[in-house]
């Protein structure tokens, strides 16, 4: 039977937000995997922490579909009911003009196709 993962996000780390996590998850019947603290070079104390949880999975997922093509992270427009922009081309990062020759005037470098003076 296969297994499933369940991974809890704890932003405040202290003994009584992880003994609720564990027994709240435990509970309902998942078994507790592991603990990771994520530490900050500043502190001794945890910043964060990953809670992780098993158990068998109570149905059999199948996988038909091939996996999707990943949507870009920046989109000309935001997409709507039926949009598919997996063709459309990026606007560009940087606006391509050169600086203005004239130095009392600030050069503002947009995302886009706005052209902002």
């Amino acid at each position: 039977m296969a297994i499933q993962f369940k991974f809890v996000e704890l932003s405040i780390v202290t003994d009584e937000t992880l003994g609720d996590c564990v027994n709240e998850w435990v509970a309902k019947s998942w078994q507790l995997e592991g603990i990771r603290f994520v530490m900050s070079e500043h502190s001794k104390r945890p910043s964060m922490a990953f809670v992780s949880f098993t158990r068998e999975a109570l149905q059999e997922v199948v996988d038909r579909d091939a996996p999707r093509k990943p949507r870009p992270l920046v989109a000309m427009s935001p997409p709507g009911p039926g949009d598919d922009h997996e063709d459309e081309p990026l606007p560009p990062l940087v606006d391509p003009k050169p600086p203005s020759p004239d130095r009392d005037k600030p050069y503002v470098i947009t995302a886009g196709h706005d052209d902002v003076e």
